[in-house]
């Protein structure tokens, strides 16, 4: 049985089917604590963990997320649905722009442009 340790992960989802993220509203601190869902699955054909935060907690760039709990363990074939508690750290202007500029060359690293000086056969 392989391990899976949730401790960061965002996604934009917008589902609040679960009760618990219901009617959350965040403060307008920079750091604070929201109900947060994790849905996990290990099998052939995927292996993933995705947390899902209520939609009034918006993420920006350099923003951080920090899921309590005890790592998670699930067997192979399984897909798995856990509630847990997240802490949410919201980024400054400066860590903002300096993520911002960072993911642009991260994405430049991305592209590979070749020019060949011959012919191609």
């Amino acid at each position: 049985m392989a391990s899976i340790a949730v401790q960061r992960a965002v996604t934009g989802s917008t589902d609040t089917s679960s009760p618990l993220l219901a009617g959350f509203t965040p403060p307008d601190a920079r750091v604070f604590d929201a109900p947060c869902t994790i849905t996990v699955e290990q099998s052939s054909e995927h292996f993933h963990a995705h947390v899902e935060l209520p939609t009034s907690v918006l993420m920006e760039a350099g923003d951080k997320v920090r899921v309590h709990g005890a790592p998670i363990s699930i067997p192979f074939g399984s897909r798995q649905v856990f509630e847990r508690k997240a802490t949410i750290t919201r980024a400054g202007p400066i860590r903002r722009a300096l993520t911002r500029v960072g993911a642009y060359f991260d994405l430049a690293e991305l592209y590979e442009v070749s020019f060949n000086a011959g012919r191609i056969k």
